[in-house]
């Protein structure tokens, strides 16, 4: 049974408000739009008029803000009554496009600046809501999930901090390590991959592309992204070859030791078409580097699916890797802000998140399981058996 047809068959928890912060506004306004449509299209039809029309309108986003004084300080708003909704707050802490003020001086907001505003419009909420659910699709300090010599366990404890203020579900996507909801074992807490939003965008763009054993081979780039590998491979019943990153520890340069290498694994790639996956993309450089290796390996076309595209040095190393053919198609969501530039570059594709999101809150306000919406097996399936019979 699909969410759609549990949802026929229930009420919502309570009268639904999405809370946007500037990070998200257009991610959210989409959202928004595919809920109005799934309740008005779909669900009307099948509830009594008179008592779902509390829960009908004609949209679901909350007026909220978080303005500056000059000094930089800041305090969160809402400009509407939300006692007694289901409240879920949507948060990009990597959009680095928004700036604010500090005596004059333009600062570019930060992860750190995003997280406190989260943390403001949760305490604007002040009790009030039936419940606070905070979708933040790159958790936040995610990367600094776990203790190498004296470090900060920042991630844990943002989890921590965020639950002690009242959140009931904390929804993210491609945890860097999902392990670390043990911080908060007794909350509500899911990371969701969007393995099949990435592959119905890459048939999309590349009709001829074939899914079978002998012509597609699933690359990981790492040891790090070997478990969603595994997953892809085995769903689209392909191969799959991994690189492992020799460093030296000896040094470290911007917080991270320095890779000296990348080893290979795997069959031989010659003539086929590769997919590599992996959660981010921050610099680029290491990604770029395999997929130059691929390409001197004799791979034909080289795909790169990454949920979150930082590009944090910038477009310039995959133009020129475009230009000399090793990179052919880069394919990353909207889950994050990316650079407006992006959008016109020959070799990208954005994997549309949205309608997905959409359906997870709408399934999540209706206290129905969200199981399937967390496993795209049968979706991949279902458009693999599609495209084989066209």
């Amino acid at each position: 049974m699909t969410n759609i047809e549990l949802m026929e068959k229930a009420l919502p928890t309570a009268p639904l408000k999405i809370a946007a912060l500037e990070s998200c506004k257009d991610l959210a306004e989409k959202v928004d739009q595919y809920i109005v449509s799934f309740r008005k299209n779909s669900l009307h039809d099948f509830l009594d008029p008179a008592i779902y029309s509390s829960y009908e309108a004609d949209s679901y986003l909350a007026k909220n803000s978080c303005p500056r004084f000059g000094s930089g300080e800041a305090k969160g708003m809402f400009g509407e009554s939300i006692r007694g909704k289901d409240l879920f707050i949507m948060v990009d802490v990597c959009n680095y496009s928004l700036t604010y003020t500090v005596n004059g001086h333009i600062n570019h907001m930060s992860p750190d600046d995003h997280y406190q505003d989260l943390k403001r419009i949760i305490s604007a909420s002040t009790g009030k809501a039936h419940r606070v659910n905070v979708i933040m699709p790159f958790l936040y300090e995610s990367r600094q999930h776990k203790r190498t010599k004296r470090e900060s366990l920042d991630c844990a404890m943002a989890l921590e901090e965020l639950t002690a203020m009242g959140v009931s579900n904390i929804l993210t996507f491609d945890a860097h390590d999902p392990r670390v909801q043990n911080a908060i074992p007794l909350n509500g807490f899911d990371s969701f991959n969007p393995l099949y939003q990435f592959i119905k965008a890459l048939f999309k763009a590349e009709p001829d592309l074939k899914a079978d054993k002998d012509h597609l081979m699933i690359i990981s780039p790492d040891e790090g992204a070997m478990q969603r590998a595994v997953y892809f491979s085995n769903v689209l019943g392909v191969d799959m070859g991994m690189f492992y990153k020799r460093r030296d520890y000896s040094t470290i340069v911007n917080g991270k030791n320095p890779i000296v290498a990348h080893e290979f694994l795997g069959d031989d790639v010659h003539g086929k078409t590769v997919i590599i996956i992996d959660d981010m993309i921050s610099s680029g450089e290491s990604m770029l580097d395999v997929t130059r290796q691929l390409k001197d390996r004799g791979a034909e076309r080289v795909f790169v699916c990454t949920t979150f595209g930082l590009f944090t040095e910038g477009l310039d190393k995959f133009d020129e890797y475009y230009e000399k053919g090793y990179l052919d198609r880069l394919i990353t969501t909207n889950l994050t802000y990316l650079p407006p530039q992006l959008h016109d570059k020959p070799y990208f594709i954005e994997a549309d998140m949205s309608k997905f999101l959409a359906l997870i809150i709408d399934s999540m306000n209706h206290s129905t399981s969200i199981s399937a919406v967390m496993n795209p097996t049968d979706k991949i399936h279902d458009l693999l058996a599609k495209r084989n019979m066209r």
